[in-house]
């Protein structure tokens, strides 16, 4: 059994929780600015000292209210600064933050209330607010909810049993708990206690809810610190933060950010972004693969509508060749030759500082992570000045467990483990990992955690990979159905299909995505059933080739996929579908002998109808 393992380089007591490392940064320099706010057009920092009154505050205001050590807390909202404010007061309080991402269904929700049984729940708005009132009367939890607005609202919510208030009225009201009372809540805590409870969309079922140690965010914070110094240590570094809060990556990378005083900006808002990444100048990014898409992508179009579109290609294949022949030094090759190099030079002049002045100018490092980054968009923009650190994580390892380092890197790869982390494949290659990291178990699902974990301790990930001489690690495929969309967001596809299936036309339907930029569907008609569709409509003796393409048919079937996508996010909807003229059998072999489906088997027998679902969105 092949494994890597890379040696914690940083330990901490076990007394120490998430909020010790915040108050190290503010002891060390309390005037440090270690948060930028955008406000009337302009970023105004926010210094260390600022931050923690303002943290207090809340904590004390949430306490106020009966939370207690270990209780839950959630959160629902878009990226931005109250955000990150109300998560570290949780903690301050010894409790517990649950995130729940803004584009979640009141569905979804209702199962996280019920699940992690939060009393109070910040929300960003007052329709964020509505969506967690129907959530919490759907969960019976409506008279022990408290909603308070991280923005907008009213410090009542009229026709609702729920209470409600605002976040000045929250802070204003813990100006009774003593400075001793909330240090006792606060260091009640150490590295085994939960931090976090996220919840992952399951394949099948209900999500779970994984519980985040405190150790799991602060370990990583620190030795990621001391493993990533090029870009985390570098002077005045700063990031802007666009990825979900909701999305556990992101709030790992929060931590490592004031743990290092690194200086942190928001971004919840994508018409918001350019301008933000312009003015604020990020040193390092933390990005998905569908944001290099989409700037690549653009790039390449405003070149050709300028008339620059052969100059463009020829900068971008330089750009490529020139990281390849980088890449092949690494391993003991000559590197780029000369013309190589003086064409990289002109095109360095050329083009690839507008690139570079699309991330804001200073950017020269990014972090990719949640699905895996095309090969050929990692050595482009490295050839560009942007060295993209490809990694590999799940939500049930905290953060990257392997990851590109700057003098480690070999594109194509998601890199070697993280300090703390041992990486093995099994004898069917499965990647298998251990470590700090990684997750405390499932909550409140014991058959589901220990199903995940092998005799020895190691967390199944479900995915495929393979494991090179030097412990960097590849992921050639996912053992689990669960799809991942270029933008990073985790769809199971089951309760979608089995929505479809619902709908008498519809035989089979394979919901798709996996490092798409949205998800999509192939579906199959039901032949008996379309034969009295037909009559009904009067369309008697309508062939299947012709259904597939008929107009009522098509707005029948979209009937059924408005019925799916009511059960989910809005980046979970299915967003276009095609109808196939086939049906699915054991005999094609896309069916096994109990019917179960075989959703690689028809992927690959119908790729190009996925070329053409996805084609017709350009």
């Amino acid at each position: 059994m092949r494994e890597a393992i890379t040696e914690l380089l940083v330990d901490l007591p076990a007394t120490d929780n998430t909020t010790d490392l915040l108050l190290r940064t503010h002891d060390a320099d309390p005037g440090h600015a270690l948060y930028a706010l955008r406000s009337e057009g302009r970023w105004r920092d926010v210094s260390a000292a600022e931050f923690l009154q303002q943290v207090r505050g809340v904590a004390k205001g949430l306490m106020a209210l009966g939370v207690r050590p270990g209780d839950s807390v959630a959160v629902m909202s878009r990226t931005r600064y109250e955000w990150t404010l109300a998560d570290v007061a949780i903690w301050f309080a010894g409790a517990v933050t649950v995130p729940i991402y803004e584009t979640s269904s009141a569905h979804q929700v209702a199962w996280i209330l019920e699940d992690a049984r939060p009393a109070v729940v910040f929300v960003e708005d007052e329709g964020k607010a509505g969506i967690v009132l129907d959530a919490a009367a759907r969960s019976k939890r409506a008279d022990t909810t408290t909603v308070v607005y991280l923005a907008g609202g009213a410090d009542s919510t009229p026709g609702t049993p729920a209470a409600a208030t605002t976040l000045p009225t929250l802070i204003g009201g813990g100006t009774g708990v003593t400075d001793a009372a909330l240090d006792a809540a606060r260091s009640s805590r150490g590295l085994a206690d939960p931090a976090s409870i996220v919840y992952t969309s399951g394949t099948t079922g209900r999500p779970k809810g994984c519980v985040i140690t405190h150790g799991n965010f602060a370990l990583f914070a620190v030795n990621t610190l001391e493993f990533l110094p090029e870009f985390l240590k570098q002077e005045n570094a700063r990031t802007l933060m666009f990825l979900p809060l909701a999305h556990v990556l992101a709030r790992a990378v929060q931590v490592v950010c004031f743990t290092g005083g690194i200086k942190l900006a928001h971004s919840g808002s994508a018409a918001q972004l350019l301008e933000d990444l312009t003015t604020f100048r990020p040193t390092f990014l933390l990005a998905v693969p569908r944001i290099f898409e989409k700037i690549h992508a653009s790039a390449g179009q405003r070149a050709a509508e300028a008339g620059k579109g052969r100059l463009f290609a020829a900068a971008e294949r330089t750009a490529v060749a020139y990281s390849r022949a980088v890449d092949a030094r690494g391993r003991g090759g000559r590197g780029p030759s000369p013309v190589l190099r003086a064409s990289h030079a002109l095109f360095d002049r050329l083009v690839y500082p507008r690139l570079r002045g699309v991330f804001g100018g200073e950017v020269t490092y990014t972090v990719s992570g949640a699905s895996p980054l095309s090969e050929h968009l990692a050595h482009f923009f490295r050839g560009a000045g942007i060295l993209v650190q490809e990694g590999y994580g799940l939500t049930e390892s905290t953060a990257p467990c392997t990851v590109n380092t700057v003098p480690l890197t070999r594109v194509g790869s998601v890199g070697i483990p993280m300090p703390g982390m041992s990486v093995r494949l099994d004898d069917d290659g499965e990647v298998q990992v251990k470590g700090a990291a990684i997750f405390a178990g499932y909550h409140r699902n014991d058959e589901a955690t220990a199903a995940a974990f092998t005799d020895d301790g190691y967390f199944r990930t479900g995915d495929l990979g393979s494991l090179d001489e030097d412990g960097f690690l590849t992921i050639t495929g996912r053992k689990k159905d669960l799809l991942v969309t270029a933008g990073g967001k985790n769809v199971a596809p089951g309760p979608l299909e089995e929505k479809l299936r619902e709908h008498p036309l519809v035989a089979q339907a394979v919901v798709v995505g996996e490092g798409r930029p949205f998800i999509g569907a192939l579906i199959s008609l039901d032949r008996e059933a379309l034969e009295p569709w037909a009559a009904a409509h009067g369309k008697q003796g309508l062939a299947s080739a012709d259904a597939a393409r008929d107009p009522e048919v098509l707005a029948d079937l979209q009937t059924a996929v408005d019925a799916a996508n009511a059960t989910v996010s809005r980046a979970e909807q299915i967003r276009r579908f095609t109808v196939l003229d086939v049906e699915f059998t054991v005999e094609s072999g896309h069916l096994t002998p109990t019917l179960k489906l075989k959703r690689a088997a028809v992927v690959a027998d119908h790729a190009d109808a996925l070329t053409e679902l996805y084609g017709a969105a350009r």
